[in-house]
């Protein structure tokens, strides 16, 4: 097994673009398991709802006990005429081209989401492996960019930053603060918790002044998230960035698009977009900043 290792690190580091055509393969197999993780883990967290208000209302349940439905099971179907999936059907955006993005049996429409999710998972980790090479600390980013493209897209359909996602992930980036692979433990530590903390007081201020809660608890969990993994002092840049494209984003929407102003819009996307930004670019930034600063 170690010989096979070490011949995959050989053949990698000897033909780099072997290396960035595995990782863009792998991308697209991980953004196909993402679609799985958009689709059913709201629907989960519905269904843990539902049953906790049966419970505390004291309701008893007289249905039939239902099929299991997480993550694994059922086997996807397609959502209008329920037909099973094939595995040949199932192929990251090479299925959705052969199927001419319709389904085989009933001909309704495949959302375009799932070939760019698979897309967007398949680019940026390509883009993660080109720009830390092969390292322990690439596989952490990789899977820190998976989890940040699951929340986004879920954010965006559902206004949901599921826990799911966001805790198991802060604390691995805790733990991986303790092996030198991210950032050093105080300012994983420190970064976590001024994450929260920040975004809990802007949530608290504008209530106080407008009575209008502006943002959800999930936010500040993710920049919690994101503290963790890159330390207290990647958290004015992410916010910084983050505000500024969320401020164009709304207002172009308004006018451009006619959107609602009263309809809330996700703040989770560019809070992850600007933290994986950071992730790659976080000392460049961080130096044009304080360059900037001395003139």
């Amino acid at each position: 097994m170690h010989e096979l290792a070490d011949n995959l690190a050989g053949l990698f580091m000897a033909h780099p673009v072997v290396l960035y055509f595995f990782a863009f393969l792998l991308g697209l197999i991980v953004g196909s398991f993402l679609n799985v993780v958009i689709f059913r883990l709201p629907m989960m967290m519905e269904n843990t709802w539902r049953e906790q208000c049966d419970e505390l209302s004291g309701r008893d349940s007289t249905e039939e006990p239902k099929e299991h439905f997480n993550l694994i099971v059922p086997r996807s179907r397609c959502r209008e005429c329920g037909k099973l999936i094939k595995a040949w059907q199932n192929i990251p955006i090479i299925s959705y081209l052969i199927l001419k993005g319709r389904c085989s049996s009933c001909g309704s429409k495949i959302s375009l989401q799932y070939p760019l999710v698979e897309l967007i998972a398949g680019a940026l980790s390509c883009w993660v492996v080109v720009h830390f090479g092969l390292s322990y600390s690439t596989l952490a980013a990789l899977f820190l960019t998976w989890a940040l493209i699951a929340l986004s897209v879920i954010d965006l359909k559902h206004t949901l930053l599921p826990d799911d996602i966001t805790l198991p992930f802060l604390w691995l980036g805790l733990i991986l603060s303790m092996t030198g692979m991210t950032v050093e433990p105080t300012e994983a530590i420190v970064g976590a918790t001024a994450g929260y903390l920040i975004l809990w007081s802007v949530y608290w201020l504008f209530k106080l002044i407008t009575g209008k809660e502006g943002m959800g608890y999930g936010d500040f969990k993710l920049l919690a998230m994101l503290g963790a993994w890159m330390g207290w002092q990647a958290l004015p840049a992410i916010i910084l960035l983050s505000s500024v494209v969320g401020t164009l984003v709304g207002i172009s929407l308004v006018v451009f698009v006619g959107h609602d102003r009263r309809i809330p819009i996700p703040f989770g996307p560019y809070l992850a977009a600007a933290g994986w930004i950071y992730l790659l670019y976080g000392k460049m930034i961080t130096g044009a900043y304080l360059q900037w600063l001395s003139y």
